[in-house]
C-alpha cells in the first residue's frame, strides 16, 4: 500500500476530490492510503501559530520550520522500514513532470506532502528534512494544496491495481509517449449548422491503419 500524508492548514479542503472517482476506489480496495495532518495541531504556542513575517520585510506571512519538522517527525515516527520522501510544494521547485511521477511511484513507500500557504515556508525545513522542491508548473498558486491533489493523482494511477494495465499502455505520456487525438459517438456531430466527423480511418476496422494514423496525428 501506497501512503501519502499531506500537511496542511485546510486538512478539509481535502475531502470532496479524494472521496470521488478512482482515488475513493483506490483507498476502499487498499491501494492507496491518504492522511490529511493539520500543521496548526503541531504549533509551539496556545494560539495556534504557524506563520510569521519574513526576516528582511516584505509582503505576506511565511509559514514557520518548527510546526512543519515536528509535524514531519511525527510522521516518520509510525513510518519506519518505510522508504519515506518529504516533498515540498514551491514555484521554484523542479517542474513535475511523468518521468517524476514514475520515480516517486517506484520508489518510496510513504510520500509526505508540505503544502505551503501565502509567501511559502521557511527554507531551513526543506535542508534539514533533505526534502525535494517540486512545482507543478510554470505558474504561482495559491496554495499547495491544490498540487498536492495533482500530485497523488499522477502517482496513484501509477500503482498496480488502481486503474487497467491497457489503458497506461494506451494513454498519452506512457513512456513519455505523445498524444493522439480521440473521437467517440456520435459518428457526425452537428453544431450550428456544421457537421463534425469522425476520420473514416477510425471506422474502418483496420488495426494497422488505425496506429499508423494516430503514430502520424501525435503532438504534445
Amino acid at each position: 500500500m501506497k501512503q501519502f500524508d499531506i500537511i496542511t492548514i485546510f486538512p478539509k479542503i481535502f475531502n470532496s476530490y479524494f472521496n470521488e472517482s478512482i482515488i475513493r476506489r483506490a483507498i476502499k480496495f487498499g491501494k492507496i492510503k491518504i492522511n490529511t495532518i493539520n500543521l496548526r495541531d503541531f504549533s509551539i504556542d496556545k494560539h495556534k501559530t504557524v506563520d510569521e513575517k519574513p526576516y528582511g520585510g516584505g509582503a505576506g506571512m511565511v509559514l514557520m520550520a518548527e510546526p512543519l519538522i515536528k509535524a514531519v517527525d511525527y510522521i516518520k515516527k509510525s513510518g519506519k522500514n518505510k522508504k519515506i520522501k518529504t516533498v515540498v510544494f514551491s514555484a521554484k521547485g523542479k517542474q513535475f513532470n511523468q518521468k517524476t511521477a514514475y520515480d516517486l511511484a517506484k520508489k518510496y513507500d510513504q510520500i509526505i506532502f508540505i503544502c505551503g500557504r501565502y509567501e511559502g515556508i521557511d527554507e531551513r525545513v526543506k535542508n534539514i528534512l533533505k526534502a525535494d522542491e517540486i512545482s507543478i508548473g510554470p505558474y504561482v498558486l495559491t496554495d499547495g494544496d491544490a498540487a498536492a491533489m495533482v500530485v497523488i493523482s499522477a502517482i496513484s494511477r501509477l500503482i498496480p491495481g488502481v486503474i487497467k494495465l491497457e489503458s497506461l499502455k494506451e494513454e498519452s505520456h506512457f513512456n513519455l509517449r505523445l498524444e493522439y487525438p480521440h473521437y467517440t459517438r456520435p459518428e457526425t456531430l452537428e453544431y450550428n449548422g456544421k457537421k463534425y466527423r469522425v476520420p473514416k480511418i477510425l471506422l474502418s476496422g483496420n488495426h494497422k491503419k488505425i496506429a499508423e494514423w494516430r503514430e502520424n496525428h501525435k503532438s504534445y
